[in-house]
């Protein structure tokens, strides 16, 4: 029993699915994150946002599905490159002293190969898309590679991680259009300072051992003023998405399928307990509901319009 705990981070979703994994196995999954995936949902939904948005959610099926896959081996391979860059940091912070490179059940090497290969099924993801998608895609590595380092020199690395986690968004929509267009800059700031919110939910579990670790968040900036700083991303968020619905529909009752996911959004602020760090993982999670709500709002905006 103590084994299977040692295999898997504190937060980690599927237990049973990495216990049953061959062993030399699970330290590989658990470093790309595989066993919570709620990372790779929160990189998709804004790709899959864009093409709904631009009015191709039904008949572009099939490139949702590929951004999906691109999202979970994409993000998988960020968190593997973050955990080479971060292992000293790592180790100072309880949450993360478990993970497979700070605890040295994973080698430097062996790490780098893995980066190596979950990159390459990338690349057969990135094919399938057309060529202004592809560089557009390819444009985002140089953010990718810079994020791990932002927590060491600026308060504010959440919003680094807001264009990264973002910018799958500004492939979706040229990748059925051909180009850009008012809207997807708009939907894609929206998607940034969202980012921004839930990243700083998640890092309120973080702030006593960041403060020790010499680690900056967000959530340590703000300090006791988190909730109303969470709640100023998010409504920022709502307001850059009416503005590009209304790009693509210029009516008020388009704008009423943004209800749900304010309203989600809007309970998360007013539900978090900011010292509970079991509730802000839970209210962090729950921005893969969010991600659903507003892709079906684009669905219905973008077939409508």
């Amino acid at each position: 029993m103590a084994e299977e705990v040692e295999e898997i981070v504190p937060d980690s979703e599927y237990r049973g699915l990495v216990r049953h994994l061959p062993p030399g196995w699970r330290p590989y999954w658990v470093l790309a994150r595989f066993d919570r995936p709620i990372g790779a949902w929160l990189l998709f939904w804004p790709g899959a946002w864009a093409i709904a948005l631009a009015g191709h959610g039904a008949d572009r099926w099939d490139l949702i599905l590929w951004m999906g896959l691109g999202a979970f081996v994409m993000r998988g391979a960020g968190c593997v490159y973050n955990d080479i860059v971060d292992r000293d940091l790592d180790r100072k912070v309880a949450r993360t002293a478990a993970r497979p490179l700070a605890s040295g059940r994973v080698k430097l090497k062996a790490a780098w190969l893995w980066l190596g290969l979950l990159c390459l099924i990338g690349l057969a993801v990135l094919v399938q898309f057309n060529l202004t998608a592809a560089i557009t895609a390819v444009a985002s590595l140089g953010a990718v590679a810079a994020y791990p380092f932002m927590k060491r020199i600026t308060w504010w690395p959440q919003a680094w991680l807001g264009i990264v986690f973002s910018w799958a968004a500004l492939v979706g929509w040229p990748g059925v259009t051909g180009g850009f267009a008012p809207a997807i800059w708009l939907l894609f700031s929206g998607s940034v300072f969202w980012v921004i919110g839930y990243d700083t939910i998640y890092a309120l579990q973080d702030i006593e051992d960041d403060a020790l670790a010499g680690v900056k968040s967000s959530a340590r900036a703000l300090g006791r003023h988190a909730r109303s700083g969470v709640a100023l991303c998010y409504a920022i968020a709502i307001g850059c998405w009416i503005s590009a619905f209304w790009q693509i529909r210029p009516q008020l009752l388009a704008l009423a399928a943004l209800l749900p996911v304010a309203v989600h959004l809007a309970w998360q602020v007013a539900r978090l307990r900011i010292a509970d760090p079991a509730d802000a993982l839970a209210k962090f999670r729950a921005n893969r509901f969010a991600g659903l709500l507003m892709f079906m709002a684009c669905l219905v905006v973008g077939s409508t319009a």
